[in-house]
């Protein structure tokens, strides 16, 4: 995990660099098409077989959803400093439990709700409504982090009948096909020397998603996910060596808000989890 939160940012800052040359949207489809080529290669063995699926719908859904999720979340990168774009973007799992409450009907007990509740409180101490206008960056960070909350629990559902290898792959085809469109529309060719930085925040990001993977393999959610914070510091000293982005101390302590409450949530849903295959047993 403490890999994954600095491959985490180090991508975010090269999305950040490479912003002042390439639109987010085109960025974004070369993240999405290059990891496509990297998964292709272990999932050549298996065939077609990873494509087999009921839930077709689900699997556009979800694609739709971190789609859009990553174009706004590109785009907020470009017109916000690193540090506040990664504390925003804490709110996600906020959204998630809010979201499955409302369509999955879980329930929610009080110590859930004060997190919650403690959380959305620590977004309001990083925008300051009334105080400082939010820019359109930051509101592409919480679009991003909504529906990417979302995108979570449409996971949460096919997780249920489908395996990883079908998830994984159909999210790859999907956000590659869907990330292309809008690529296309502010499309301009490199210069050669940038494809070293596009392959290198694609390097990045999967180095991210298979050390997050593993770290969850490896120890329970709320061992591993405090570690995660540390994305808050890697932000704030890659932000200011890179882009003399200093942040201020209502940044840091609204983000601190968000993570102590998303961690809580996470070691709760873990307990209960726990609790609820003992009582299967």
């Amino acid at each position: 995990m403490f890999v994954a939160s600095l491959s985490g940012v180090l991508m975010h800052a090269t999305v950040r660099y490479l912003s002042a040359d390439l639109r987010p949207f085109e960025l974004a489809f070369f993240r999405n098409f290059l990891a496509l080529i990297i998964l292709a290669i272990p999932l050549l063995r298996l065939g077609l077989k990873p494509l087999h699926s009921r839930h077709r719908g689900l699997h556009l859904l979800r694609g739709a959803l971190t789609t859009a999720s990553m174009l706004s979340f590109f785009t907020a990168l470009s017109m916000s400093p690193l540090v506040q774009v990664t504390a925003l973007s804490f709110t996600a799992p906020l959204f998630a439990t809010v979201l499955a409450i409302a369509f999955l009907g879980e329930v929610v007990r009080l110590r859930r709700w004060i997190a919650i509740l403690i959380g959305f409180a620590g977004t309001m101490v990083i925008l300051r409504p009334g105080v400082e206008a939010i820019d359109l960056g930051t509101g592409l960070t919480l679009v991003s982090a909504a529906t990417w909350g979302a995108a979570i629990v449409v996971t949460r559902v096919l997780g249920r009948s489908e395996s990883s290898h079908t998830i994984t792959l159909y999210m790859a085809l999907i956000m590659t096909a869907l990330s292309f469109v809008p690529a296309t529309t502010v499309w301009i060719w490199t210069s050669p020397d940038l494809y070293f930085w596009l392959f290198l925040m694609v390097a990045f990001g999967t180095v991210t998603q298979l050390c997050f993977t593993q770290a969850l393999r490896e120890a329970e959610t709320s061992v591993v996910l405090p570690i995660d914070f540390l994305k808050l510091i890697w932000a704030t000293m890659i932000g200011y060596a890179l882009f003399a982005e200093l942040p201020d101390g209502t940044t840091l302590f609204g983000g601190a808000m968000i993570f102590a409450s998303a961690i809580y949530i996470a070691y709760r849903e873990s307990r209960l989890q726990r609790s609820r295959i003992a009582y299967d047993k």
